[in-house]
């Protein structure tokens, strides 16, 4: 399903970007990581800034940031000084935020950011991008158990997304400056679509690359952290039922 705004929507101009990455236990993967994000951002528009999440990393990823900040003018870092979840580095990236439109990924290195070009140049009709994995470079569990969540989470809050935990994705910041957002783990991501789709907000659905990762260790796929997940998804859902 392709979600798109009409064409009587008109909004406002997008001219600057934040860019953020989560990242635990990741100094393997910054510096090519953020090489690759400046060399593809530069061209799109010179008022940018990257931030680096680090979510309270065991190895050297504090002190790379810290290194990448002082290589690269519009690179900053913010840190946790212990580690939070994955949805905590979302939202901290969020409130850090200050452009125009505000873009996440993973400090993996599984996607091509030269691709982030073509979510920027949908960004001045739309409200939201929102990526897809053409074809996902993961361990078969961990696609079996990505096609579980998907089903649910469509059963559940009833919106439709491909892809709805691929780190790849496009918002207005004016769109998600102002939501509360409660999640700290994996149900962040749930959270913010349901409440963006709430509102009203609806997004364009683009597919891109994904590559196996060279460096560094998944986190995900352990069952006590699947387990939490789901288990945290019907306590999301029962919270939103209350809300709305």
């Amino acid at each position: 399903m392709r979600q798109t705004t009409t064409s009587a929507e008109a909004f406002p101009p997008v001219r600057s970007l934040s860019v953020f990455f989560p990242a635990y236990n990741e100094e393997a993967n910054l510096p090519t990581l953020i090489e690759r994000t400046v060399a593809a951002v530069d061209p799109l528009t010179g008022d940018y800034e990257i931030i680096i999440v680090n979510d309270g990393s065991k190895d050297r990823t504090r002190e790379v940031a810290e290194e990448l900040s002082q290589k690269y003018p519009k690179v900053r870092a913010v840190h946790h000084e212990k580690n939070s979840g994955y949805g905590a580095a979302l939202i901290t990236g969020f409130n850090a935020a200050t452009k125009d439109a505000v873009f996440f990924s993973d400090s993996d290195n599984q996607f091509d950011l030269a691709e982030i070009k073509q979510f920027w140049d949908l960004m001045p009709a739309n409200r939201a991008v929102v990526g897809y994995r053409i074809k996902r470079a993961d361990p078969f569990l961990r696609k079996v158990n990505a096609f579980c969540w998907g089903r649910l989470i469509r059963l559940l809050f009833r919106f439709r997304i491909k892809d709805l935990d691929c780190a790849f994705k496009m918002f207005r910041l004016s769109d998600v400056g102002g939501l509360t957002l409660q999640s700290r783990g994996a149900t962040l991501t749930v959270e913010l679509m349901a409440k963006l789709h709430r509102r009203g907000v609806r997004w364009v659905q683009v597919g891109v690359h994904h590559y196996p990762r060279q460096a560094g260790v998944q986190t995900g796929a352990k069952l006590r952290v699947i387990l939490r997940a789901f288990a945290d998804l019907f306590r999301l859902w029962g919270r939103l039922r209350r809300e709305a």
